[in-house]
């Protein structure tokens, strides 16, 4: 239906959806053809190409989704249904830095709530809106695998680590001032449209870019570092209230630190069960019930 700017219907349908310019057109369909030629059913296609579209104006409008589908044989209910479930493609223009803080759990309880509140009220935006210059659009984000260096920030999907409010604030000021900023993690920074081109399956050419790949964290990595032998096993104790300390469950003798480590070094509070949490001395565990109790 068509709404007028301020969102009141006029009970008309909506006119379809303008063409790009034959120029643009051209380019694009060219692109098109050499992200659908890598899969066997075209229509597996339709994510790269959200993307491609997403490159050339900074979010997927109705034009681009039209596009897709003629490109594809699909319907624009198909292409807008795609569209519309992946938060990755934007549904109205956006900044040339997608600012993303991540509120999930960790990062929440270790400053993302504190960090997210902040830059609203430093930027004057919420969730999901871009400043008026055009440079930031700032969002809450869920979780982004980057647990130890948590609070994290993205900006166009590269990492900034152990944020602070003053970072953060830092952070947003330099992206809208022009000023070069380097991830903690990854690849240099381009914009918005230049990522969403990368993320169609083209290459980044700039010199360097590739190589300067993001690695995890240590903590991260430690399962892997485990599987390859390079590090110690970590402690593994029974349950308090399975037997006597030093035996395993099938009641074999069990050295209770193998490793020489304290309890208080192992990698993991469940590892080696306290009375007492050491964050709040005054609330004892107590004993482990069996399952059932």
């Amino acid at each position: 239906m068509t709404t007028t700017p301020e969102g009141v219907s006029l009970g008309m349908p909506q006119l379809p959806a303008p063409d790009y310019p034959d120029d643009v057109r051209t380019r694009l369909e060219a692109d098109a053809r050499e992200v659908i030629a890598r899969y066997p059913d075209s229509r597996s296609a339709l994510l790269p190409l959200l993307h491609l579209v997403q490159s050339e104006e900074g979010h997927v409008t109705r034009t681009g989704q039209r596009f897709c589908a003629d490109m594809l044989g699909l319907t624009t209910a198909e292409v807008t249904a795609v569209a519309t479930f992946y938060s990755m493609y934007r549904r109205k223009p956006s900044g040339d830095y997608q600012v993303g803080v991540c509120t999930n759990t960790l990062c929440a309880v270790m400053g993302g709530d504190a960090i997210f509140d902040a830059l609203q009220d430093h930027l004057g935006v919420g969730n999901g809106e871009t400043t008026g210059d055009g440079k930031v659009t700032l969002e809450h984000i869920e979780c982004n695998a980057a647990c130890d260096f948590a609070p994290v920030v993205m900006v166009n999907w590269e990492f900034f680590d152990n944020q602070t409010v003053a970072s953060a604030k830092s952070l947003v000021d330099d992206l809208r001032a022009g000023t070069q900023v380097e991830p903690t993690r990854g690849a240099p920074l381009c914009t918005f449209k230049d990522t969403a081109r990368i993320l169609a399956g083209f290459p980044d050419e700039r010199p360097g870019a590739v190589e300067a790949s993001g690695g995890a964290g240590p903590a991260s990595l430690i399962g892997l570092r485990l599987a390859k032998g390079e590090t110690a096993p970590a402690r593994v104790v029974h349950p308090r209230g399975s037997g006597a300390p030093g035996a395993s469950r099938d009641g074999s003798p069990h050295d209770p630190s193998p490793s020489g480590q304290s309890p208080s070094e192992h990698l993991s509070s469940h590892d080696a069960p306290q009375d007492t949490a050491a964050s709040d001395p005054a609330h004892p565990a107590g004993p482990a019930a069996e399952e059932g109790e």
